[in-house]
C-alpha cells in the first residue's frame, strides 16, 4: 500500500492543529499553546530580541558562513516562546507549514516537501536519483552537499568549472549531463554569488531533459530573496510542469533561521516521494515550524533585510573595487573577492585581526568569500581588510545601511 508519512499524519487527524495557524499569525501559535497547556504556568523566561552576533561571538566578527547577521525578528522570537508549551509533544504542526508554503507559491500541498534545512533535501535528492551508473553533475565550486553525498557513496561525480565571470557554465554542464542521474544548479551560486537568467535556466533544463529524460534537475534557490538581477526568476513554474525538476528553498538565509533548520522542496509529488524515502521522519521541531510560520507572516522584516543586505553589500564591494580588487557580481548575501593571494593565507590573516571569512573554495584558490554582516560589522571588518591587503586608510569604509 502506497501510504506516505504525510498521509499518515493526515489520517490521524492532526490537520486540525494546522487549521488553527492557517493565517500564519503568531497568534495562531498562541492558540495552540493555550489549547495544549491551559492554566499552565510560564515554563521559560521571555525571549527578547536576539543579541547581536558580535556579542554572541565575543570579539570575532563572523562573516564566514552566509548566515543572516540580524537573526530572527521579534515576531519569530515570540512565536517560539509561545510554542514552548508544546515542546513536550511530538511535532504535529508540519502540515500547517506545508499548507502555508503551498499558498505562498500557488501550488498544491503535495508539491511541497519539508526538510531539516535544505541540506537534508539535497542529500535525499542525491540518494534518490544517482547511482553507480547515474552520475551527479555539479558546478565547481558550488555548495557541496550533492557532490559530497554522491562521492561518499562511490557514485560518479562530474564537476564543471564556473566560467571566467564565475557564473555557472551551462554550455559545459549540458555536455556533462548526458546519462546523468542528477544535475545540480545553485542559482544564485554559492560561493560565487552569480546568477543565470530565467531564460538560461529554462533552456538548460529543456535541453537536459530532452537529451536525458530520466535525469532529475535540482535548482537550489537558497539565496532567492536577495536577487536584484531583473533577468532572474524562480524555477518553481518549471518544477510544477515537469516531474523531473525540483526547487529547494531555505529559511536559513533571509529569514535568519540557520540554527532552527527549516527548508523545503517544491516539485512534482512523484519526485518528492522518491526523495522522501531517503529522509528520516520527525527531524523538524515544533519550535522550528512555529518560527517558520511567523517568519512567513512578517513581510515587513523581509523587505528590511533585503534592503540592509543590498546597501551593505554595495558598500563592501566598493571598498574592494576602489582598491583595484576584482569582485564577482553578487545577488546573494556574500561577495567573492579575488584577493590576489592564497585564500587560506588571507583567511588566516583576517582571523588574526578578529574577522572570520569563508574557507577556500578550489579551484578558485585566490578568491575569498565574504558574508555580508551588519553595517557595524562590515565597517570594523573593513579595517581588517585594509591592514591585511595593504589598502590605503583613505579608502572609503562601507556606508551605513538604512
Amino acid at each position: 500500500m502506497d501510504f506516505s508519512r504525510r498521509s499518515f499524519v493526515r489520517a490521524l487527524g492532526w490537520t486540525g492543529l494546522g487549521t488553527v495557524a492557517a493565517t500564519l499569525r503568531p497568534a495562531g501559535v498562541d492558540a495552540l499553546t493555550r489549547t495544549a497547556a491551559q492554566g499552565a504556568p510560564p515554563i521559560a523566561p521571555s525571549i527578547a530580541a536576539p543579541r547581536s552576533p558580535a556579542s554572541a561571538l565575543g570579539s570575532f566578527i563572523k562573516i564566514d558562513s552566509n548566515e543572516n547577521p540580524y537573526g530572527v525578528g521579534p515576531s519569530v522570537a515570540e512565536a517560539v516562546q509561545q510554542a514552548l508549551a508544546l515542546a513536550g509533544r511530538y511535532p504535529r504542526n508540519r502540515d500547517t507549514l506545508t499548507d502555508a508554503l503551498a499558498r505562498l507559491h500557488g501550488v498544491p500541498p503535495p508539491s511541497i516537501l519539508l526538510g531539516c534545512g535544505s541540506g537534508e533535501l539535497l542529500r535525499a535528492a542525491t540518494l534518490a536519483f544517482t547511482s553507480r551508473t547515474r552520475a551527479a553533475v555539479v558546478p565547481s565550486p558550488t555548495f557541496e552537499t550533492c557532490g559530497e553525498t554522491a562521492s561518499r557513496l562511490g557514485y560518479p561525480v562530474r564537476e564543471v568549472r564556473v566560467d571566467a565571470s564565475l557564473r555557472l557554465d551551462l554550455d559545459a554542464m549540458r555536455q556533462a549531463a548526458a546519462g546523468a542521474g542528477l544535475v545540480y544548479i545553485c542559482n544564485p551560486n554559492n560561493p560565487t554569488g552569480t546568477v543565470r537568467s530565467a531564460r538560461d535556466i529554462e533552456q538548460f533544463i529543456e535541453y537536459v531533459l530532452g537529451a536525458t529524460p530520466d535525469a532529475a534537475v535540482l535548482v537550489d534557490e537558497a539565496y532567492h530573496e536577495f536577487v536584484d538581477d531583473p533577468s532572474y526568476a524562480t524555477a518553481i513554474p518549471l518544477a510544477i510542469r515537469s516531474p523531473r525538476v525540483i526547487v529547494t528553498r531555505t529559511f536559513s538565509k533571509i529569514y535568519g533561521m540557520a540554527g532552527l533548520r527549516v527548508g523545503y522542496a517544491i516539485g512534482h509529488p512523484d519526485a518528492l516521494a522518491a526523495m522522501e524515502q531517503h529522509m528520516p521522519f520527525g527531524t523538524m521541531s515544533v519550535l522550528s515550524v512555529a518560527a517558520a510560520l511567523a517568519a512567513l507572516h512578517d513581510t515587513k522584516r523581509l523587505t528590511e533585510q533585503q534592503q540592509a543586505n543590498r546597501e551593505t553589500r554595495l558598500a563592501t564591494r566598493k571598498l574592494f573595487e576602489d582598491a583595484g580588487y576584482r569582485v564577482a557580481a553578487s545577488d546573494a548575501n556574500f561577495l567573492m573577492v579575488d584577493v590576489r593571494q592564497r585564500a587560506s593565507d588571507f583567511r588566516g590573516a583576517c582571523r588574526a585581526h578578529g574577522v572570520l571569512v569563508g574557507r577556500p573554495f578550489p579551484p578558485l584558490d585566490t578568491h575569498a568569500r565574504i558574508t555580508i554582516g551588519t553595517k557595524d560589522e562590515m565597517q570594523r571588518a573593513a579595517d581588517a581588510f585594509r591592514r591585511v591587503l595593504g589598502i590605503a586608510s583613505a579608502a572609503a569604509a562601507p556606508a551605513a545601511a538604512a
